[in-house]
């Protein structure tokens, strides 16, 4: 369903007085998960990528914009073809694609496994096939798309930890797709929480994963968040 048309119902259950609480939020019920036991080691270099999807891309782009070390957090598409890397095409579900967000990182100020960590815990729900809370189809679903070798067997061997802990309820489904091109979405989605607050949508389902990584993870916590109106795609 089109996140306009949920945030007009979202609106009119405001106006006939229903609460919000009707409505479960997965973000309300979230927690720090066990550290990965596997990390990449510290980096080398000062930058490094990595691109993950869990829903849509607005919230995601949210969480990491405000995590110290990321140096910048675009929306945009990856699993399918360029040529379907457009909003309206990747909505029908059948491109491939995942709305994602490619996280770049200071490896020497924050790690992959913290990202992971961040990700799991508050940015999505693992255990949800192909879908995020009112969003549903394939383009919702969780995914990390690592652009190395070292960052898929870091993803893999975490997935498999919070597996055996039984930290959730359910098994995750989070997949893991490497060799990925990543497509930065239109403009009009960069910065979306930041510039859209009040929206019923942001309101509901992405306000709180950040208030989440605040409260869980103050430690990296950053209050000046990331935008792309200001690092560019």
């Amino acid at each position: 369903m089109s996140k306009r048309i949920l945030s007009w119902a979202f609106a009119a259950a405001l106006v006939v007085g229903v609460g919000w609480r009707i409505l479960p939020s997965a973000a309300e019920e979230a927690r720090v998960l066990p550290a990965p036991a596997l990390d990449e080691p510290a980096g080398q270099g000062s930058s490094e990528t990595v691109v993950l999807a869990g829903g849509c891309f607005w919230g995601v782009q949210g969480v990491f914009q405000h995590v110290s070390g990321v140096t910048s957090a675009v929306s945009g598409y990856a699993g399918g073809e360029q040529a379907t890397a457009e909003y309206e095409k990747v909505g029908s579900g059948r491109t491939g694609h995942a709305e994602s967000v490619r996280v770049t990182y200071d490896p020497r100020k924050v790690s992959l496994g913290r990202l992971l960590q961040i990700y799991f815990s508050v940015a999505h729900d693992p255990t949800e096939l192909n879908r995020q809370g009112p969003d549903v189809g394939p383009q919702y679903r969780s995914t990390i798309f690592p652009t190395s070798e070292a960052q898929a067997k870091v993803a893999k061997a975490y997935i498999e930890q919070l597996d055996q802990a039984k930290v959730f309820p359910a098994k995750i489904v989070t997949t893991i797709e490497p060799g990925r091109t990543f497509y930065p979405a239109e403009g009009y989605h960069q910065d979306y929480l930041v510039l859209h607050p009040n929206q019923p949508y942001i309101v509901f389902n992405d306000r709180p994963k950040v208030e989440n990584l605040k409260r869980l993870f103050a430690d990296s916590w950053r209050a000046e968040p990331a935008l792309v109106a200001k690092t560019g795609m």
